[in-house]
């Protein structure tokens, strides 16, 4: 790349805190301004969704987290004063549990455990991987998490846990209140807690829809505390409501720089200028990348350790807003981007090789930390050398190992890993989302394959169920999977048939037996044999 095309390309803005190099990215010249019209009509959408349009017809619903951190912007006073008394209650509820004025009934609360999956995991988890354990902060709170419905992952983490459950808080978030995933590691929980002797209300808290079941359950049993989560307000952009920041304040982390940072780039984002936008300018990379059709898939390459779980964050803000089988006028496009990473310098000796030589089906965005940590790094080589130089010279040195090759990258630079950079980042990709989804005429703010997920998993349960309930009518008597299907009248589910077997059978509990056969496909089933 040239100087001059660096120049012509490098967007900073010292006050924000941000610096965008898309030079790197091999767009052609006039692309930016041939695009200028298709991206005004984004920002005009944009400016109607801020203002409370419904954007989600599928729930009428508005979609408002651009709210959260600017309430004054909301289109009714209600829901301002709703996010500032939220706001308010968090900060009150953190700093009374902080000085033992709300604890448990062996003392202060000294540990989190966050019950939530999607949304209401990955979100905290990026912010409090990003910003825990830090040098010159000790943090007030351990914060763990159950985020699956994997029963040997929630028994990891009770036992990293162990004594210390009596001084932990639970903090349960699901929205609706029904997300199975998140009901079970609530019931787990509390079962956890009966075990060991101790009155699971007296810990528990709830984040959720007003008047839910979680809602109800919560001020029913008598829990600590509830917050209130919005219809408009998506999972994977509810890190800066509770969802967010109520652990983030609990575990001690600064929440109002958290929302300044987004603020600060929310105004910045709303420019209309493309080349004085930097979420703009993403957009249109990613479109000019992809074709607009999601043809290559984006790597995230944060070179800094804190930043590990940021593409697992933009995952699922990317993906489940993208990945859309019809656009805006009903018809099949099967939208989407792709999104992967790990960190710098691990994927020096992870899949670089590919990138730069193998398959070219993506482009890189690479996130560059400028300051190395907030004490004086030792000097492990003459001349002042450190390891944060090396850090950075991986970097530099990937960069143009891939520009070599003609793989395309582009690189943000931000000064440090402190809450307000957090929040600028994920104000930053909130806005890129949804500026990307309307150049390519898409909704982003439904999911209607999550939910068709849901319903499928339902079935297996239910055929689960069915399949127990027949073998218990004739205990000891031997089906194979294909039997079993027939005797249910399932034949055209044979293949769940038998994956239901099997794993009713690898767990004892079930009181489902397997005697092994050959082929394997005449293994017998029966429940207490």
């Amino acid at each position: 790349m040239t100087w001059s095309r660096f120049k012509t390309h490098y967007y900073t803005d010292s006050k924000l805190g941000l610096s965008l190099d898309i030079s790197r990215m091999l767009f052609p010249d006039g692309y930016l301004e041939s695009m200028a019209p298709r991206l005004q009509q984004a920002f005009a959408a944009m400016a109607e969704l801020e203002k409370g349009s419904v954007a989600n017809p599928d729930e009428n619903r508005m979609v408002g987290h651009y709210w959260l951190r600017a309430p004054e912007l909301a289109p009714t006073r209600e829901i301002s004063e709703a996010i500032s008394s939220t706001l308010a209650a968090i900060k009150g509820f953190a700093a009374k549990v902080h000085r033992g004025e709300i604890a448990g009934p062996a003392g202060k609360f000294r540990e989190i455990l966050v019950v939530g999956i999607g949304g209401s995991a990955l979100g905290p988890q990026f912010v409090s991987h990003a910003l825990g354990r830090q040098k010159s902060r000790r943090d007030k709170m351990g914060v763990h998490f159950f985020d699956n419905t994997d029963p040997d992952g929630m028994d990891y983490v009770l036992k990293e846990l162990g004594r210390r459950l009596q001084s932990t808080l639970v903090i349960v978030i699901s929205k609706s209140g029904g997300t199975v995933e998140t009901r079970n590691g609530q019931l787990e929980a509390a079962a956890a807690f009966k075990a060991a002797g101790l009155h699971y209300p007296r810990h528990f808290v709830a984040v959720t829809g007003a008047n839910s079941k979680l809602d109800r359950t919560a001020a029913a049993e008598g829990w600590l505390a509830r917050f209130p989560m919005w219809d408009w307000v998506g999972g994977r952009t509810s890190e800066l409501c509770a969802v967010g920041l109520l652990p983030a304040a609990l575990q001690g982390i600064n929440i109002e720089q958290l929302l300044a940072g987004a603020a600060a780039m929310d105004v910045v984002t709303r420019r209309p200028s493309v080349r004085d936008n930097p979420a703009a300018l993403l957009a249109l990379m990613w479109h000019w990348a992809t074709d607009g059709r999601g043809t290559k898939d984006m790597v995230v390459l944060p070179y800094k350790d804190r930043l590990l779980l940021f593409s697992r964050y933009l995952q699922q803000l990317v993906m489940e807003s993208l990945g859309k089988e019809l656009d805006l006028q009903g018809r099949v496009v099967n939208q989407g981007l792709s999104v992967y990473g790990n960190k710098g310098s691990t994927d020096q000796h992870a899949y670089v090789q590919q990138l730069r030589e193998g398959v070219d089906n993506f482009f890189v965005t690479f996130i560059e930390v400028l300051r190395d940590r907030p004490t004086i790094s030792m000097e492990i080589e003459a001349g002042g050398i450190t390891s944060g130089d090396y850090l950075q010279g991986f970097l530099l040195g990937t960069r143009d190992a891939l520009t070599e090759k003609n793989r395309p990258s582009v690189t943000i630079t931000v000064p440090d890993v402190s809450p307000r950079t957090i929040g600028m980042l994920i104000a930053l990709y909130e806005r890129v989302v949804g500026l990307y989804a309307s150049l390519i005429g898409i909704n982003p703010y439904h999911q209607p394959g999550v939910e068709a997920g849901k319903k499928a998993a339902g079935g297996v349960i239910t055929l689960r169920r069915l399949i127990v309930e027949s073998l218990r009518a004739v205990p000891g008597r031997t089906f194979t999977a294909e039997a079993l299907a027939a005797h249910l009248d399932r034949t055209d589910q044979t293949e769940l048939v038998f994956k239901v077997l099997e794993h009713l059978a690898a767990n004892p509990d079930s009181g489902v037996v397997k005697q092994s056969c050959k082929p394997w496909f005449d293994s017998n089933y029966s429940y207490g044999r």
